[in-house]
């Protein structure tokens, strides 16, 4: 598959009829749920995953194709330590498709700061059992030699990375052949209710009777729950990405990073890369509505984001999206079946000029594709992972752009949840009501 997001126009893979029943139905066929549909699947439910648009068609095939355990929230660190033990052992032929390597992942630090910030962060990490280590500046220089400007560097060899345009659906393939009913081009207007708890989901296809729903609809999330008189603190914010020509032989094909971009060896021999920390942001009901619980975090970084007015029309915040609409009619999730935002063009050419600058032996990359995609963050940047205020309804949203590496770990957590079960891991940091029980929000302690 070309290196270019999923969009309407590539035909649809899983058509035909609805089923009349089912045990889940999860709502969005993003990573998260996909690798969750697949899991509940081989515990034995009959599960149906409903995609208003394209398999992958939004974040989980438009972001970077990192597999990091690196620099995680200690929160999410053994959540993510789980999903590369499952990366790893997916049968080879899935791995060499998705074109899974463990390359490992670098931080790249300028200065004694930065230096200190990783030093700390592996300190607290090590006991969790992560094979992360220090690199001295004369082992940063070997790992990226020509480089200019680096002192020193964080690394971890076990990470990993896979291409977020066909992981998704390949995967998707094989959750079919074990019992998943995938619907693309199929949105979920609403849930159906009764004596207040889900009884089924009402899509544009008809009524499917089901009394558990999992909510894995990414940026679209809130919008799903307010219409059922939910509150969620999720936003989102705009991502470019770009694809360079192939770099000369023998430049690292590892993913890397230091705080002015990122860069990743792809599988089709040209680089990813990226801003690491670079976002638009568009201005709508949501916003204004959350404006006090996202402050910390807009202040905390107000140079690498870029506030807009207005977002394009359907978008999820945009100012004439309705907020309330009747499961007879057209629904917001079928008039902007994939959310597909334009680059950051600045963005990419300054991306371009930063890479000169630190190997000025290769210069400028020659750019041979742009995209961006639409990343759904909490005020914490921690997903929620929890069951909502609805009996029946457990909600797996906020993954503020870690979904992709983190999503098989978070499956077995979700359907713990599901199915009733204690998850093995602390989850009071993923919980719903943490940001309207008076919890104060801390400073996440990701890197």
């Amino acid at each position: 598959m070309h290196g270019f997001p999923i969009t309407l126009a590539a035909p649809s893979d899983h058509t035909g009829p609805l089923p009349e029943a089912v045990d889940v139905t999860v709502i969005g066929g993003g990573i998260i749920g996909l690798m969750t549909a697949w899991e509940l699947s081989r515990d034995g439910l009959r599960v149906l995953l409903c995609e208003k648009g394209k398999l992958a068609g939004e974040q989980s095939g438009r972001n970077w194709g990192w597999l990091r355990q690196q620099g995680r929230d200690l929160a999410e660190l053994p959540i993510a330590m789980d999903a590369m033990r499952i990366w790893r052992d997916l049968p080879q032929n899935l791995r060499a498709a998705i074109g899974f390597r463990q390359t490992g992942v670098t931080y790249l630090a300028r200065d004694a700061s930065r230096m200190a910030a990783f030093e700390s962060w592996l300190s607290q990490a090590r006991p969790h059992g992560v094979d992360t280590r220090l690199l001295s500046r004369r082992e940063t220089e070997a790992m990226l030699p020509n480089a200019a400007g680096w002192i020193g560097a964080l690394h971890t060899p076990s990470d990993g990375q896979a291409e977020p345009f066909v992981t998704v659906p390949l995967l998707a393939r094989a959750a079919v052949e074990e019992g998943v009913v995938i619907r693309e081009r199929c949105a979920v207007r609403g849930l159906e209710l009764s004596a207040g708890q889900v009884s089924g989901v009402v899509t544009e296809a008809g009524t499917v009777r089901c009394t558990r729903v999992v909510l894995a609809g990414g940026a679209w999330s809130s919008l799903f729950l307010a219409a059922h008189g939910v509150r969620l603190r999720q936003l989102s914010v705009l991502s470019s990405v770009s694809t360079t020509e192939a770099l000369p032989e023998g430049f690292s094909r590892a993913a890397a990073a230091d705080e002015r971009f990122a860069i990743r060896g792809r599988a089709d021999g040209g680089h990813n890369l990226t801003a690491w920390s670079s976002h638009k942001f568009f201005i709508g009901p949501d916003a204004v509505r959350n404006l006090g619980a996202f402050l910390p975090q807009f202040l905390a970084d107000v140079r690498s984001t870029k506030l807009r007015p207005f977002a394009p029309q359907g978008y999820p915040d945009a100012w004439r999206t309705p907020r309330r609409w009747s499961s007879a009619e057209k629904s917001p999730f079928e008039r902007c079946r994939i959310l597909n935002p334009h680059p950051d063009t600045a963005d990419i050419a300054r991306l371009q000029h930063q890479f000169a600058l630190a190997f000025p032996d290769i210069g400028k990359p020659t750019i041979t594709a742009s995209w961006a995609g639409m990343i759904d963050v909490t005020p914490d940047t921690l997903p929620v992972v929890d069951h909502a205020p609805i009996p029946g309804l457990i909600v797996a949203t906020g993954m503020s752009g870690h979904g992709f590496g983190i999503a098989p770990g978070m499956a077995k957590v979700i359907a713990d949840l599901v199915q009733g079960r204690a998850p093995q891991h602390e989850m009071s940091p993923f919980r719903f009501k943490r940001f309207f029980d008076g919890t104060p929000t801390k400073a996440s302690s990701a890197i």
